[in-house]
């Protein structure tokens, strides 16, 4: 992979208006918090509002820069089959763009896939594949399932294609291109820290990589739901969607980070709902756990000010039926955290992985 490739700032403007869909993901605003805890006011939090990308999620720069890469080897021809596993947005950005080009899509779901999604998805016209519950390993997850399922489609249908989001080497170049450079463009004295979501790795991989080449000061953070298996931690079954693996994928390198912390449902959630009450921001499940950990991050810090990134995901409409549903959050015996207590919890989550506390190097491998 060569991420030696630059973009020079002059080519990177702004377009308000856009030839299709896959000219207009990115440049999206960044937005100060000011309410959602004190921290706010002794630092400098801004939120990346990916969620302002055509289909609501940082996902469709990924599907955007797949797809041309597909057309451009040949990888995929007009009339072709897209076919993907996603419980969520990939599957979205995919559908999408896809329809806009002509292409007929193939989403492998499962039963964790928010019913507002499923409904997206068929609006955009995809073909939806669930696997049954019965083949989830032992901790309930389906990701080996859908994935297995994705592959025999893909060799199965002609003309078809399988970026295969998890296992792609190219995942990340979308990030190092794109939502790395709006970051740098957005701050020119660089952040010192930005904190990402992991789940493929594609977002943490290309942000780290190109932060480590220009800024090397700024910390990167990984945020992970407790119960997954990317930080070598014990698994158990999780409510998050947007989080989580069951595997460590093939581009999450523990070099990428200096600080990764897991985050539980019951964090993550309360923290969704605080931001909507105090920010005027309904955000997706996962937003709520980075920003729980970005605040973790610097009451675990001896600084004076420092100006955080905390890249959103995506937006609330998928998970209106789950996060922000009471009878769902009282059906999977999730308590919604208080002010007090959600702070309480914030300052108890200590990283499962920091590569510089006060130059001591390690407090726990990442295996």
């Amino acid at each position: 992979m060569n991420m030696t490739t630059t973009i020079s700032k002059k080519e990177y403007t702004h377009q308000l208006v856009a030839n299709s869909i896959s000219e207009a993901v990115g440049n999206v605003p960044f937005i100060k918090l000011n309410r959602v805890h004190t921290l706010c006011q002794s630092n400098d939090f801004y939120i990346k509002m990916d969620s302002c990308n055509p289909t609501g999620s940082i996902k469709d720069k990924n599907a955007a820069f797949l797809i041309d890469q597909a057309e451009k080897k040949g990888l995929l021809k007009p009339g072709g089959t897209i076919i993907e596993s996603s419980s969520g947005n990939f599957g979205m950005s995919l559908a999408s763009i896809g329809a806009s080009k002509g292409y007929q899509i193939i989403i492998v779901i499962d039963a964790k896939t928010p019913p507002p999604v499923i409904k997206m998805l068929n609006a955009y016209g995809a073909k939806l594949e669930e696997v049954p519950l019965c083949l989830a390993d032992s901790a309930g997850s389906m990701q080996k399932a859908r994935m297995a399922h994705a592959k025999k489609l893909a060799d199965k249908i002609p003309n078809s294609f399988y970026p295969c989001q998890h296992l792609n080497p190219d995942n990340p170049l979308a990030h190092y291109y794109y939502t790395a450079f709006e970051i740098a463009n957005a701050f020119p004295n660089l952040p010192d820290a930005i904190v990402i979501g992991i789940s493929t790795a594609g977002q943490l991989s290309g942000v780290a990589r190109y932060f480590r080449r220009h800024s090397p000061r700024t910390k990167i953070i990984a945020v992970d739901v407790a119960g997954s298996g990317i930080f070598g931690r014990p698994r158990h079954p999780y409510k998050m969607t947007g989080l989580g693996l069951s595997f460590v994928p093939p581009a999450f390198n523990s070099s990428d980070i200096d600080y990764a912390y897991n985050v539980t449902d019951n964090m993550a959630f309360s923290m969704c709902h605080q931001m909507g009450k105090k920010e005027g921001l309904l955000l997706g499940a996962s937003t709520g756990a980075i920003i729980s950990a970005g605040l973790a991050y610097i009451m675990q810090q001896n600084v004076k000010r420092e100006k955080i990134v905390l890249i959103n995901p995506d937006r609330a409409d998928r998970y209106l039926d789950t996060v922000y549903n009471p009878d769902w959050l009282a059906h999977s015996k999730i308590s919604l955290y208080n002010d007090r207590q959600l702070d309480t919890h914030i300052k108890q989550l200590d990283p499962v992985y920091a590569s510089r506390i006060h130059g001591e190097g390690l407090i726990d491998a990442i295996s």
